[in-house]
Order: structure tokens, then C-alpha cells, then sequence
């Protein structure tokens, strides 16, 4: 199903009963996401996707290795299945001698993340933090910082509708002497992937 699919379906209030009709189909394989989530990968066309996102303390989950402060080269619609999901906006500057952080290019293949510094170096601040729960929807434009918080020991999982912006790069915060580096999308076996779908499928249920 297209995205605007997907998406008309969540506005018309079916998202409960589209996620667990996919959650049914055979063949299905999560990974884990180095933002540290398991994504479980719906659809692509081109430079479109729909996930579903799952955050549960019963999945292990990819340390990350810049930070949870990142911005997508595309347009992100996101609606909470359930749980809490906190969208909190980063404001950041450039800066010199001052800078605290690296601002890190990622570019997503087949294998995985290529992680690399870049010459900007930045500060930030806290922006405004937007909370969300069960069939809430919220938007967020590309190039924009922000980090996807679910509170410690919570669950919690979205549908994540993507589309592509010309021009537009996922950018991550790091440290200011990192190197660049690989990280792979790790799938899950089909035992753990099948816990995914019993831990969504029974909060759906």
C-alpha cells in the first residue's frame, strides 16, 4: 500500500487494524535500528517507507554511536499505537572554540550506516517537547533536529510514514573527535522478530 494509503487509513482512525493485518503477513523481518528502536520495514517505493517502530525493554537494541539527536532527509508522519512518544525539538548552532558537539552525515545502504564527521561543529539546546500518546499523530519537516524519546522501561510503537526530500541528508550529533565508521542494520532472528510482532499484536489486541 502507498504511503498516502497508509496515511488515509491513520486519519480515518483504521491504523489499529491496518498494523495488525501487516503484522499477519509472512516473511517479515525486523531489524535492529542504530537510533536504538526495532523497525519492522512495511513498504519502499523509491523514496518513500512505512515502518512500524517499536521501543520494549523484551528486544535488545543497538547502542548508539553519535547520539539520539538527529535530523532525516525526509518528511516524517508519525502515530503512536500506543504508549508515550516524546518529540523533543533541538535548536542548534553553529559555534568554534565553543562547539560541544560534531555534526555527523549518515548515509543508509543495503550494509548499513556510513557514519562521517563533517567540518560543522555545533552547540544545542532544548527546544519546545511535544508528548504523544496512543492515536496521536505528529508531523516533523525534514532537516529538522530533534530526538524520539519513550520514557525509561516504557513501550511504546508507531507507524512511521517517510517521504524524501530532494537535496535533504540525514544528519546525526556526535562527539567532537569522533571517526567515521559502519554501522550494520542488524535483523533479528525469526524468533525474536516474532516476539516483536506478539509484544505489538497483544497491545493492539
Amino acid at each position: 500500500m502507498s504511503i498516502e494509503g497508509v496515511r488515509r487509513l491513520v486519519d480515518e482512525g483504521r491504523a489499529r487494524s491496518w498494523a495488525l493485518a501487516e503484522l499477519s503477513r509472512p516473511g517479515l523481518t525486523a531489524v535492529r535500528h542504530p537510533l536504538g528502536f526495532v523497525c519492522l520495514p512495511i513498504e519502499r517505493d523509491g523514496g518513500d517507507g512505512v515502518c512500524l517502530h517499536v521501543w520494549s525493554g523484551s528486544l535488545a537494541h543497538t547502542e548508539v554511536t553519535t547520539s539520539q539527536i538527529h535530523c532525516h532527509s525526509w518528511d516524517l508522519v508519525s502515530h503512536v499505537l500506543y504508549g508515550q512518544v516524546r518529540n523533543v525539538h533541538v535548536v542548534v548552532t553553529d559555534a568554534g572554540a565553543d562547539a560541544t558537539h560534531r555534526v555527523y552525515e549518515v548515509v543508509s545502504g543495503a550494509d548499513g550506516d556510513r557514519i562521517s564527521p563533517t567540518g560543522r561543529t555545533v552547540r544545542h539546546a532544548t527546544g519546545s517537547v511535544e508528548v504523544f500518546g496512543p492515536g496521536d499523530t505528529y508531523t516533523l519537516a525534514a532537516d529538522r533536529f530533534h530526538s524520539s524519546v519513550v520514557p525509561e522501561d516504557g513501550e511504546a510503537a508507531t507507524i512511521a510514514l517517510g517521504r524524501g526530500r530532494p537535496g535533504a541528508r540525514d544528519l546525526s550529533l556526535g562527539p567532537l573527535d569522533g571517526a567515521a565508521h559502519h554501522v550494520a542494520r542488524q535483523p533479528l532472528d525469526a524468533e525474536e522478530t516474532a516476539l516483536a510482532v506478539r509484544l505489538i499484536t497483544a497491545h493492539l489486541t
